[in-house]
């Protein structure tokens, strides 16, 4: 049975496919991530990490640490209250 009154968009695809083609260090490094991140999302800062850091994927890795740590300042204050650790001062 399918909940017929959400308005939420329906999957057409499994996104499982799209992660198992990701490099095994992007997907060592969302196996750990904080957020639940797309495949294309992830996989596009992960080339942009690695054309900035010249294939380095520590560096490339470690700019995802950051960009993830950013989106999660931003969102902690109007989630948790602008107090929260997390927040961005």
């Amino acid at each position: 049975m399918t909940n017929t009154a959400t308005r939420l968009k329906r999957r057409r695809h499994t996104p499982m496919p799209a992660f198992d083609r990701l490099p095994a260090d992007l997907r060592a490094w969302l196996h750990q991530a904080a957020l639940p991140w797309s495949a294309a999302s992830a996989l596009k800062l992960w080339r942009r990490a690695l054309r900035e850091h010249g294939g380095d994927t520590q560096a490339a890795r470690a700019r995802l640490t950051r960009a993830e740590a950013r989106l999660i300042a931003r969102d902690a204050a109007l989630v948790w209250g602008p107090g929260h650790p997390a927040a961005r001062q």
